[in-house]
């Protein structure tokens, strides 16, 4: 793919995430009410898509619960501005071994294995615009913690999304997880032209140095279209790369806390941040209604 400034940008919004963030910041949603008002706060700051995952509206932890999914895309959908629905398709994938002198049984505090009818069976009662899929199998940065994605499973999985009309986005933590990717449209899995994200600097997949960045860039399809994000302090430097390389943007507390050093951030804040930041590069933020027209997306009317 060659190096083209993007001059139209979609901004991506990863509201809350399942990572043990739920005490670190006041800020972080954790009801379906909570996570569906700060994704309604984002858009409404200038995201035309908006990431969910749901938690437990008690602890804070993940969760895979249909009708909490279900609540937060009604209250979305019932509120008075639009935004393209993105549910996350990625937990039932977890594999939390034992000690490494005594790796079985596998630790049932963390691993969450579960079929593939099961592990999309939320975005078969929402019907989003978007879910995400994992492409591939990777160490995490916990010690015995391995997100699990066969290729069998993301076969499966990616012909579910696909009849229901659901446009996967793929997630790409590193190059061979675009390399199956491409596999997967060739075998008629996934539609042509894909949508991917490129996923930087997540211990322990690609590194959020720009050398790395370049490559997965390179390595996705001239027709396809992508968006990057990076962790932390890079956020928004990754904002600015990803549209110098010719893509789009992502960013949120799945991500980042933070907005300025020891400032704590909302998901609206970071919204306007990447704002500024595209559009002082001289590029024009996109609207939900030009993104759908752009990947072929059908907007669901509330229910």
């Amino acid at each position: 793919m060659p190096l083209t400034i993007s001059r139209e940008v979609f901004i991506t919004c990863a509201v809350t995430g399942s990572g043990a963030t739920q005490d670190r910041s006041p800020h972080v949603p954790r009801s379906p009410k909570e996570i569906a008002e700060s994704a309604i706060a984002a858009a409404r700051a200038g995201a035309a898509i908006v990431h969910c995952h749901v938690r437990d509206p008690d602890t804070g932890t993940p969760s895979r619960r249909v009708d909490l999914y279900r609540e937060v895309t009604d209250r979305i959908r019932d509120a008075e501005v639009d935004v393209i629905l993105n549910l996350t398709a990625g937990m039932g994938g977890d594999i939390v071994f034992g000690p490494t002198d005594a790796p079985l049984p596998l630790n049932p505090k963390g691993t969450d294995m579960a079929g593939a009818e099961e592990r999309v069976a939320h975005v078969a009662a929402c019907l989003p615009e978007i879910c995400t899929l994992d492409c591939g199998t990777m160490n995490f940065a916990e010690a015995d913690y391995v997100m699990t994605n066969t290729p069998g499973m993301l076969r499966a999985m990616g012909r579910m999304m696909t009849d229901l009309g659901v446009k996967p986005e793929i997630e790409a933590f590193d190059t061979g997880h675009l390399w199956f990717a491409k596999e997967l449209v060739k075998e008629g899995v996934l539609d042509s032209p894909a949508l991917v994200q490129l996923c930087m600097g997540v211990p322990w997949g690609a590194p959020d140095d720009l050398n790395t960045f370049m490559a997965m860039v390179n390595n996705v399809p001239q027709d396809w279209t992508f968006s990057a994000f990076s962790l932390g302090r890079n956020q928004m430097a990754y904002a600015a790369a990803a549209v110098l390389a010719g893509g789009h943007v992502r960013v949120g507390l799945e991500d980042n806390l933070w907005l300025d050093k020891g400032v704590l951030a909302t998901n609206a804040q970071l919204v306007e941040r990447a704002v500024g930041v595209v559009e002082g590069m001289g590029a024009r933020i996109m609207t939900p209604a030009e993104v759908r027209t752009k990947l072929g997306l059908v907007k669901r009317a509330p229910r």
